[in-house]
């Protein structure tokens, strides 16, 4: 992999962990409280999250020319791993909770970027 393809692969990953992050606070009062449903919440942060995301890698896909599976498992994983740490990092604090519970509830979640991903290269292999 070239330099500037890891750094498009870094980049698009922090946008794919940042999108969502930053709609999420559209949900919350000044004061720190949700303005609508968990359950709402969670969904709606889900969906922009799938569709961000979809977006990122169809933008990531566009530098790849050869080898769509060996590059899909490669940004999966990448962005799993960056969503991941991130959220360790900033949104666990900010939640007062830990890991485990965090990611029960949240970080599962995150498996459907490699499975996306994965697709996605399939789908452009086969059409190669």
């Amino acid at each position: 992999m070239s330099k500037t393809l890891i750094i498009k692969l870094l980049l698009l990953g922090f946008l794919s962990w940042l999108i969502p992050f930053v709609i999420s606070f559209l949900f919350y009062k000044p004061g720190g409280e949700l303005v609508v449903p968990y359950g709402t919440f969670k969904a709606t942060i889900m969906v922009a999250g799938t569709i961000s995301g979809c977006y990122l890698l169809f933008r990531y896909f566009k530098f790849i020319q050869t080898e769509f599976i060996k590059h899909a498992i490669i940004v999966g994983l990448s962005w799993f791993g960056i969503n991941i740490f991130l959220d360790a990092i900033i949104l666990i604090p900010m939640m007062k909770t830990s890991f485990s519970e965090y990611f029960m509830t949240i970080g599962i979640g995150y498996i459907a970027i490699p499975a996306i991903s994965i697709t996605m290269g399939f789908i452009l292999n086969a059409k190669n």
